[in-house]
């Protein structure tokens, strides 16, 4: 497997293999067999039906620190000078900018910590995960996303991308579990907010979630996945795998990284459009960001109720952008095809922010999609507000959730 050495393309140094690994099962990123027989004395069924399963369908992971402790030693990983921020379920991301400074984030703050390593065990560490997901990484292709066995999301950047050392970042996801209930406890949103949640899933609504990165988007998405009813059959499609869905009928789709002969790349559009196929009741997309928007508002637009997340500074600002994003498919994209598509095919944005002194992530904005136009611009009806000051809750949602903690403050002066 090639990779990258001191800023060079080299060829992989023989690398000590863990001591459960089975010789008969080599890496191959092109049609990975499932991770978990890498580490097992047990070579795995060559069945294609089997294969397929496991290529599409993650298991269900663990989120608290004792199971992920268990998961990753089950698994033969072993994560060196980081291993104990890996397994402290504090820690939510961890980085590594250069082998002297490792930092972490604990309740949305950065740390520093005293954690030194060298290159070398930089890289092992790196090779280490990416046996376990089955990608690549050289110089043609630079930067690599990966799952590991926990769960946690692996971003890997090398020379001469970065000016110097590899670039690690490891997010945990330790939220991923939680219910729109368990948020709501934690300050999230209040209770009368989860109820609304509730019933905007129920009511098959099309949802975009925005928010900046580390805001809670995934967290939030996955909570509003929970609320599905179990009788739908759902379809998820990732880059990596990270949404946790634990209803009965659910298919997980990722993409797939091209070979070193440049062939065999999975995209999004192509995972979007393949969906379409299977039967969806529901559709969830991890992430939009560039041209895939244009197939997810067709699919939208075609009945199929869905779900997805974007980066945006607010709702409002999240409409603007799936409005530009869908041009990238091609010059016969128009703004005026694109706008009334998104009108008719997004019903409400729910952003999330985190506040940078704090680390206090919270639920800032519901705002529902009327469907009306003014020229371009999409008409947005805010429902919720949250703020320092309870004068800019609307009046809708204040007459509608009387009790909400936010009003109650405000009409009793506190």
């Amino acid at each position: 497997m090639p990779s990258v050495s001191s800023g060079y393309v080299t060829s992989f140094p023989p690398v000590t293999p863990l001591p459960s690994v089975h010789p008969a099962n080599p890496i191959n990123p092109i049609n990975p067999i499932n991770p978990s027989h890498w580490f097992s004395t047990t070579a795995p069924s060559s069945g294609a039906s089997r294969n397929n399963q496991e290529l599409f369908q993650p298991p269900v992971l663990p989120i608290n620190g004792v199971e992920r402790r268990s998961s990753l030693h089950s698994a033969g990983m072993d994560f060196g000078a980081i291993h104990n921020l890996m397994i402290d379920p504090t820690v939510e991301e961890i980085w590594i900018n250069s082998p002297q400074k490792v930092f972490i984030s604990r309740f949305g703050r950065s740390e520093l910590t005293n954690v030194l390593m060298s290159p070398e065990l930089v890289e092992n560490l790196v090779e280490r995960c990416l046996m376990w997901g089955g990608r690549r990484l050289d110089r043609s292709h630079p930067f690599v996303d990966a799952r590991l066995p926990d769960g946690s999301r692996l971003h890997v950047a090398i020379p001469d991308v970065t000016a110097e050392h590899w670039s690690v970042n490891i997010r945990k996801h330790l939220m991923s579990g939680k219910s729109l209930e368990d948020l709501s406890r934690m300050g999230s949103f209040p209770t009368n907010v989860a109820g609304k949640l509730t019933d905007i899933v129920a009511s098959r609504k099309n949802i975009l979630v925005s928010g900046s990165t580390q805001a809670g988007k995934t967290t939030l998405l996955n909570a509003l996945i929970a609320e599905i009813p179990q009788y739908e059959r759902v379809i998820t499609i990732e880059e990596v795998f990270e949404l946790r869905c634990v209803l009965p009928d659910v298919v997980s789709l990722q993409t797939r990284s091209a070979t070193l002969e440049g062939t065999g790349e999975i995209t999004l559009r192509d995972l979007i459009k393949e969906s379409l196929r299977m039967r969806p009741s529901r559709l969830v997309v991890g992430e939009i960001r560039e041209a895939e928007s244009l197939d997810l508002l067709i699919a939208l637009n075609s009945g199929i109720p869905g779900m997805a997340t974007i980066h945006g500074n607010s709702a409002r600002d999240a409409v603007r952008k799936l409005q530009t994003l869908p041009l990238l498919a091609g010059e016969n994209i128009s703004s005026e095809f694109i706008a009334p598509t998104v009108a008719r095919s997004i019903d409400y944005v729910i952003h999330v922010g985190i506040d940078s002194r704090t680390g206090e992530r919270r639920l800032r904005e519901i705002s529902e999609v009327t469907g009306r136009l003014e020229g371009n611009v999409i008409e947005m009806h805010q429902i919720y507000q949250i703020d320092e000051n309870p004068e800019h809750l609307t009046d809708e949602f204040r007459d509608q959730h009387p009790d909400s903690h936010f009003d109650r403050n405000r009409r009793t002066g506190q």
